[in-house]
């Protein structure tokens, strides 16, 4: 099992300086949201890949690592690639290839490559934007995007306590290794340690139910109603805010149109991979 405690080092990564990390958090936001929107839509290649390219020149800019960027995005990929590796078999048209009752089609082929190219341009883009941007910072953002109260309110409660959890569950499985406790150890009875690892859930379960419980009271004592509203951090955009959210939109008006105007061209880039 991972060491729980490494989800700590994403916030602190996305505390660094870079370009990207002083831009304002709606637009980091808003920029993400707006590629993985155009991404999905697009029925050919070519926008999703001209999206990709600027999200590769990004990475240096935000001074993150390629080799580490790729390796979240790769543990993100399969839970959409499972449904993916299917496209190829279930839908009718010319077959490519063929063996007993399996057959891939051209048709199923095309959708699925342009499913995976739309899901690494979409999770390129949530890479980088939570490298860049603590969590507190994406919640005040949504809040000044105007968030619904009560919503803004539970992600913000659970953004501040999820650390607690993290550290909580860190605290339970150094006992356990202090007590030469291992998962994987074939020193002890599989059911032995499945119903240990079952404990220690219910115990994470029991404890999260207290802590709600602590900090409800907590919020009621300091006067916190279902009228109360959160404060919202008055920011104004600077200049290198509205180049960056430029220079999206510019980048997507521009390939759109070299996709209209050169869709021969292009070629299989250009081609229309949706299924009618």
């Amino acid at each position: 099992m991972a060491d729980i405690t490494k989800a700590l080092n994403l916030d602190e990564l996305a505390s660094k300086e870079s370009p990207i990390h002083n831009l304002d958090g709606r637009i980091k936001l808003i920029s993400a949201i707006l590629i993985i929107v155009v991404a999905a839509f697009s029925n050919n290649l070519f926008i999703p890949i001209t999206l990709e390219i600027f999200l590769l020149i990004v990475i240096p800019l935000a001074r993150l690592s390629y080799v580490d960027s790729f390796k979240r995005i790769a543990m993100l990929l399969p839970f959409g690639g499972a449904i993916i590796i299917f496209q190829p078999f279930i839908h009718p048209g010319n077959v490519l290839w063929s063996y007993s009752w399996l057959t891939i089609t051209d048709v199923g082929l095309n959708w699925s490559i342009l499913l995976l190219v739309r899901m690494i341009v979409s999770l390129t883009s949530i890479v980088i934007l939570s490298s860049t941007s603590p969590m507190q910072q994406i919640v005040a953002s949504l809040r000044r995007l105007k968030m619904p109260k009560d919503l803004a309110m539970i992600l913000s409660i659970m953004v501040r306590f999820l650390f607690v959890f993290i550290d909580e569950l860190a605290a339970i499985r150094k006992s356990q290794k202090s007590r030469n406790f291992h998962i994987h150890s074939k020193l002890t009875p599989y059911k032995w340690r499945v119903k240990q690892v079952g404990y220690s859930i219910a115990m994470m379960f029991v404890k999260s139910y207290e802590q709600g419980e602590r900090v409800y009271k907590s919020m009621i004592s300091r006067g916190y109603s279902d009228k109360s509203d959160l404060y919202n951090e008055k920011k104004s955009l600077e200049r290198n805010d509205y180049i960056y959210i430029t220079t999206i939109i510019i980048i997507i008006i521009v390939a759109e149109i070299i996709l209209i105007k050169y869709t021969n061209q292009i070629g299989y880039l250009g081609e229309n991979l949706s299924i009618n």
